[in-house]
């Protein structure tokens, strides 16, 4: 589906650390509905701008992205193995099946 931010949690790739709340977002492309990207970030609408404007190369070819669901988390681990297990087979079977 996707490949998430390097590094710790940030506001994307290489912005300003987050503080204590994390979100993992679900996108669909506007362009071909079957696709999805799975992602972690502090800011969701500035995360969906970015991938809009075309800064993430994995969803630059699908723009325009709308967010299905975006849950947030304030336990930073928490956050990430959820967006892990996201991004597995059944991951992708629970997002399909509740998003």
């Amino acid at each position: 589906m996707s490949a998430k931010p390097t590094g710790g949690p940030s506001q994307g790739r290489g912005d300003q650390q987050c503080s204590d709340q994390l979100y993992v977002y679900v996108l669909r492309s506007g362009l071909t509905p079957k696709r999805h990207y799975i992602g972690l970030t502090c800011d969701v609408h500035r995360r969906l701008e970015q991938h809009n404007c075309g800064e993430s190369k994995h969803t630059a070819p699908f723009v325009p992205w709308h967010v299905v669901v975006a849950i947030r988390f304030s336990d930073p681990s928490r956050a990430r193995a959820f967006e892990k297990y996201l991004k597995t087979g059944s991951g992708r079977a629970f997002c399909k099946e509740h998003f």
